[in-house]
Order: C-alpha cells, then structure tokens, then sequence
C-alpha cells in the first residue's frame, strides 16, 4: 500500500514561485497555503544529509503529514559518541561499529515488519560507509569491512532517498542552537570533511531515486509553504537524480 498524505484542505492561490527545480525539471509557478496533496506512491523514504541539516526534524514532519512509521535512529544511545568527539582517533572504531550494528538491527527488524502504512526514516542504512572511511584507515578500515562483511542478511532498500544539503555556515550555526553537550566539540573543519564526503557518496549514489534538497535558508518544521512544495516535489520524482532548490536558498 502506498504512502497517504493528509487531504487538501486549501485551495492554491497565486503567488511567488515555491522553488525552482533544475536538470530538466518543472518549474513552480504557484504558492499554496501549507496542505497536503493527494496520495504518495512511495512505501519507504530515507532522509539523509550531513549533522545539523534538519534530517530528523523534516522525518517527523513528513512522518506526520504521511500517517506513516517513523524510524529515528538513536545516536544519543551510542555510548562511544561523546568519547569520539573528544579523541577521534583513539575512539573512531568502537563508535562506527556501535552505529554499524545498532543500524543494522533496527533495519532487519524495518524489514521483518509489515509495512502497510509506510515508513520514513532518518537515515540511510548505507551512508554508514562515509563515516567509515571519513574516520578508520589501515587494519581499523579492514576489520570494520569483516564486520560489515558478516551482516549477511539484507535490509530493506528504500523507494526514495531525500538528500539534504547547506552550506557549512548553516549547519554549524544550527549546531550551536540546538547546543548539544558532545556537537559543542565539533570543529568547522570536520564539519567541511563531512560535508564534502556525503557530497561524494551521493554522486555515486544509485541504488535508489535521489532527490537532492537544498534547505540552506528554508523550515520545514517553522513554515506549511515550505514543507508543502516539497511534499509535491517528492510525489513528481520518478528515476534517477533530481535537484529541488527553493527559492530562499539561492
């Protein structure tokens, strides 16, 4: 059963353009009042992007707006996480395995459930690999492909992955808002490593439709608009790769 948005309740009017879509995609030319649009023809969304873009924030709404299953993953539970932040090196395996596993549990249980009414998760089950190779090299980079290796049985691969990205400015300011005990450790340099990795990772990326969102300067969760023209951008994606870029953050 496909995913199901909430009726629309209000009608369109005119107004600016929502957003501009590039690489041979249609152009906006008309603002609705936030709404819902009708019936989305997709079972599994994964949202992903770099820390402090807004994944889990925007997985909820969508979640929400869907009458869907949301799977948050928990990185607050990893109890390598703030040792990481404070010494990378010496912590940098036991954190991307304590990730590696806990994701791989969460995702044999995603795939072992009915999943008659959707899901919408947090994450992508394969980005684990940009934090593997951002963060172990040598024999901690072998072991943790024999880990990897091990986890025979397969997940559950999603219809949709929504790619967020912003600028490095961006992300760090909202770092520092949301003012977390171990993101206060987070350097503007690791930070740009990171950013240009998902970069990479998504350019090779193609084991699913890819929508790239760039939310520099938009709320999903502050502002109906905004998230209303996504929701209609996610129903208009079919094959391959497509570019959503709103007009606030040009």
């Amino acid at each position: 059963m496909p995913l199901e948005s909430r009726p629309t309740v209000a009608s369109p009017r005119p107004g600016t353009a929502g957003g501009v879509l590039v690489q041979g995609c249609r152009t906006l030319d008309t603002l609705r009042e936030p709404c819902y649009p009708p019936p989305v023809e997709r079972r599994y969304i994964a949202v992903e992007g770099p820390i402090g873009v807004g994944k889990t924030s925007l997985s909820r709404r969508l979640a929400d707006a869907f009458e869907c299953t949301l799977i948050e993953e928990l990185a607050d539970t990893n109890p390598f996480l703030g040792r990481f932040y404070d010494d990378p090196p010496r912590w940098s395996l036991q954190t991307q395995l304590a990730f590696l596993l806990a994701r791989y549990r969460q995702q044999r249980s995603l795939a072992a459930t009915p999943r008659d009414r959707g899901a919408i998760a947090d994450y992508l089950f394969a980005k684990d690999r940009i934090f593997a190779e951002m963060n172990l090299a040598g024999d901690e980079l072998v072991l943790y492909r024999e880990v990897q290796g091990l986890l025979a049985d397969p997940v559950a691969a999603p219809d949709l992955v929504i790619y967020l990205e912003a600028r490095p400015e961006v992300l760090l300011r909202r770092l520092r808002k949301r003012n977390r005990d171990f993101e206060r450790r987070i350097t503007p340099q690791y930070l740009e490593g990171l950013i240009e990795a998902y970069r990479k990772f998504f350019d090779e990326y193609s084991e699913a439709p890819l929508l790239v969102v760039n939310c520099s300067a938009i709320d999903f969760v502050e502002q109906g608009s905004d998230l209303a023209d996504l929701i209609r951008e996610i129903r208009g994606v079919k094959q391959g790769v497509q570019h959503y870029i709103p007009l606030g953050s040009q």
